[in-house]
Formats: C-alpha cells, sequence, structure tokens
C-alpha cells in the first residue's frame, strides 16, 4: 500500500439532499468522520439514516451535495476516477449472478476487469468454494452466494472494501464464515467499511464503530467504548402485564443505581450499575404497587443498548419486544 499515513476514508461537513429547492429530503446531514488504515469500521443505523447513503458517496456510485471527500488520500472526479475503483472493492447487500454460469466463470469475467490482483483460483480458496468451483451460481446456498459475491470484490486485491449487510439473512455458521474472510483481508493490511444489521457481528469485528441516525453521526468510538457509555454495565429486564399502566418511566429511574429505563405496557427494561443494588429495590416497588411479574432475566449491557439508549430503536424489526 501506498500513503499509510493518511485515513483511508476521510469524510467532512458532508451533506447529501435530494429534491433541493422543492420538498427537500436531509439524506446525510454534515458528517465528519475519518476511517484509518488497516482497521475495521462498522456504521450502524436505522433504515433511512443515511448510512446507505453515506456509503454510495464513499464508493463513487452517488454525488454529494456539499462536502468533502477523500477515498485513499484522493476524491472522486464525478465518480469516475477508474484507478481509484480499482484499489476499491464493494460488496451489496445482494448481488445478481448469471444463473447458468459457474463459480470459476462468474470469477473469471470479472477477474477480466482488473489489471492486476488475485487468480481466479486464489479467489475461490479466499472464500472456501473450492467444492463449488464448477457448480452452477444458481445451485448455491445463499451464504455460499454471498462469499461469492465477496470473492469478486476481492479479486483487484483492494486497499479498502466496503460491504453493504453482508450477512443478512445468513444462517450461523455462514457469518462465521465470512467474518473469517474479513479478519483474513484486514490481516494482510486491508481496510473495511461494514454496515450490519447484526450487533453482535459489530461487536465481533469492528476496531470502531458510528452510529448514525437522521443523517447525523450521533456516536463513535470502539465497541467497548460505547458500551461503557452508558454509564452502566447491567441490564434488568421484566416481564409483567400491564405495568406501563401502574408505573412510569420516573418511578423506575428514581432507584438507586438505575441509568436508563425502558417502559412499555408490559415490559421494563433497566440500565443499571449494580444488580445487587437495584434488584431489591424493584421487587419492593413491584410489591408495593401490586404488579405481578411473569419474568425476569439480566444480562451484561450491550452495543444494542446503546443503539436503543441513543435513537429509541433497535436496529432489527426481530429484535423489538
Amino acid at each position: 500500500m501506498t500513503g499509510n499515513g493518511m485515513p483511508a476514508i476521510e469524510l467532512r461537513a458532508l451533506r447529501k439532499v435530494y429534491l433541493p429547492g422543492k420538498k427537500q429530503v436531509v439524506a446525510v446531514d454534515g458528517i465528519d468522520l475519518s476511517v484509518r488504515r488497516g482497521e475495521v469500521f462498522g456504521l450502524l443505523g436505522p433504515n433511512g439514516a443515511g448510512k446507505t447513503t453515506t456509503v454510495e458517496i464513499c464508493e463513487g456510485l452517488t454525488e454529494p451535495s456539499s462536502g468533502e471527500v477523500r477515498i485513499l488520500g484522493r476524491q472522486w472526479r464525478n465518480g469516475q476516477d477508474l484507478e481509484l475503483r480499482q484499489r476499491i472493492g464493494v460488496c451489496l447487500q445482494e448481488t445478481k449472478f448469471f444463473e447458468k454460469q459457474t463459480v470459476r466463470e462468474i470469477l473469471e469475467l470479472f477477474r477480466a476487469c482488473f489489471p492486476r490482483g488475485r487468480t481466479v483460483e486464489q479467489a475461490i480458496a479466499l472464500v472456501s468454494l473450492q467444492e463449488k468451483a464448477d457448480e452452477r451460481q444458481s445451485k448455491l446456498s445463499g451464504g455460499q452466494r454471498q462469499r461469492l459475491a465477496v470473492a469478486t470484490a476481492l479479486l483487484g486485491e483492494p486497499e479498502l472494501l466496503f460491504l453493504d449487510e453482508p450477512t443478512t439473512g445468513l444462517d450461523p455458521q455462514s457469518r462465521r464464515q465470512l467474518w473469517d474472510v474479513v479478519r483474513e483481508f484486514q490481516a494482510r493490511g486491508g481496510t473495511v467499511l461494514l454496515t450490519t444489521h447484526y450487533m453482535e457481528e459489530a461487536a465481533q469485528l469492528c476496531d470502531r464503530v458510528g452510529v448514525v441516525d437522521h443523517g447525523k453521526l450521533i456516536a463513535l468510538g470502539t465497541p467497548a467504548e460505547l458500551i461503557r457509555s452508558l454509564g452502566a454495565d447491567h441490564i434488568v429486564e421484566v416481564d409483567a402485564t400491564g405495568v406501563g399502566a401502574v408505573l412510569t418511566a420516573a418511578d423506575l429511574s428514581a432507584l438507586a443505581g438505575v441509568q436508563h429505563c425502558d417502559l412499555t405496557a408490559d415490559r421494563v427494561a433497566l440500565t443499571v450499575a449494580s444488580l445487587h443494588g437495584v434488584l431489591p429495590d424493584l421487587m419492593a416497588l413491584f410489591a408495593a404497587r401490586a404488579v405481578m411479574m411473569a419474568g425476569m432475566a439480566t444480562r451484561q449491557a450491550t452495543l444494542e443498548d446503546v443503539f436503543v439508549h441513543l435513537t429509541g430503536r433497535h436496529l432489527r424489526e426481530d429484535q423489538k419486544s
């Protein structure tokens, strides 16, 4: 690589406005961000937060309305910088291939687009598809198809790899196989910008994470730093029918050691510094208000808790209580 002292990605006051002059939609609203060389950086945000637009601008697929974008020390020239494009790899959430082509034929086609890079056989081995090399793409599983997409992105030996929700819909084994590919790419000096809907994935892979909401970068740090920002280490979750009609968030937040409270009609989630300090007072409060618990669980705080605290939403719809 060249220019290792420069960040892989630099965004300054990045802004993207659709329909300027009419009913404007501000997709990206003044993002400042620097992604270091050699790190795996996770960009998290709910649907409509602006993360996909931000990534597309970085990939040279979308023009920003204003602000500065530097990729590997260079600026896109109307998205047509061929030399820069050959230094990056892009893997979309879903990639469509010719159904009747084999894995090897697809990679041979993509390899012809790069003046240098891995051989087809090297790319096949990199994503562990040797046994499927002569299989038609239509016969691959979802995980195998996604590994093939990652292989096409790695053929040119890019310095910077963009992965847009690469493991969505995959089974746990396929997801971890792709994690291994990402780790191997980073171990060889590569930089990754990753979007994901899986908080475990972000915690496992990412050196740092940025949270985007309403077009703004609202949090930035390592997964551990963001979890510590909650000011508490534990989550207490209680299922209790009708609790929202009997208690208020203020009642629960007043308990000693409670840092944050989420209250719905039938459920309470408390972010607390110490379990032994909160649980007796919580049980006493429930008894005093005649709240009947259906179940209680405690666990360590996670990135998902940080995300809910910052945005009021879960990153994935299926994680809502």
